[in-house]
């Protein structure tokens, strides 16, 4: 079962995921300490414009990104109509518009907005194996987890073409969808215990030959997949640093809005 589109692999995807992930991490803890409104706008900027490097159409991203730019406009209005403030703009019954709320409502939306590119961009560049593979192999975590994890992962692609083979079949015997309560029970029924039972005993199988190969135990192991640090990591490092350093002094020194400083 095809899950993934065909894409162009650039450097970013050649990124140590480790040090994706630190530095991600790092990158949204920083997001949630910035309150001034024109630095906030630059990370933004700049966590988008990050996304040239995921290897996909902008159509593509586009698409990708559709949940996270409702998610920029419902915060946005909600921060927006319903926040408290100083200098009114606009009331109307519960509808409350001030200054403040306006500028704090956009400062959520840009930081949300941040967040979800981030986010988009990690999981666009950076292959569940190579992530898991490079967990083990530099942030020591056992394998018994990981690969478990990856087993699961497999798993999603066979649960819902076992779901479909179920549902072709059932609609072959000529059971059709009713409004009904109980009709409904039923049909849930009938496609829970297949499927769970399924489940259970290829979670049993995957069980047994993972204790038999010994991933519950402290041996050391091998790896098909060596995945280390290459000069891309420092480059990827700086990336960030830079893009940064340069939103903050852009920020303070050339402010969209001279007197909003801080939003909090």
């Amino acid at each position: 079962m095809q899950l993934t589109f065909p894409h162009r692999r650039t450097w970013l995807h050649r990124v140590n995921p480790v040090v994706k992930l630190v530095l991600f991490s790092l990158w949204f803890f920083a997001i949630i300490l910035i309150h001034d409104f024109s630095v906030m706008i630059n990370v933004a900027i700049g966590s988008v414009l990050l996304l040239i490097w995921s290897g996909h159409p902008w159509k593509r991203l586009l698409l990708y990104a559709s949940p996270f730019l409702l998610v920029f406009v419902s915060s946005t209005t909600g921060m927006m109509f319903f926040g408290s403030g100083e200098t009114p703009w606009f009331k109307w019954g519960i509808v409350n518009i001030t200054e403040e709320s306006f500028y704090r409502g956009l400062h959520l939306g840009f930081r949300a907005l941040s967040m979800a590119a981030v986010g988009l961009l990690f999981g666009l560049t950076t292959r569940p194996v190579d992530l898991f593979y490079a967990l083990m192999q530099k942030a020591k975590l056992p394998p018994k987890y990981a690969y478990s994890f990856l087993a699961a992962m497999r798993m999603i692609p066979i649960l819902v073409e076992e779901f479909q083979t179920l549902r072709h079949a059932l609609k072959i015997r000529g059971m059709k969808k009713q409004g009904k309560l109980m009709t409904i029970y039923r049909t849930w029924h009938r496609y829970a215990i297949p499927l769970l039972a399924q489940s259970i005993r290829r979670a049993h199988r995957i069980a047994v030959a993972m204790e038999a190969k010994r991933f519950a135990g402290g041996a050391k192991r091998t790896y098909y997949y060596i995945i280390g640090f290459t000069y891309r990591d420092i480059a990827f490092a700086a990336l960030t640093a830079v893009l940064f350093a340069a939103s903050f002094a852009a920020g303070i020194q050339w402010p969209y809005i001279a007197d909003i400083t801080d939003v909090r």
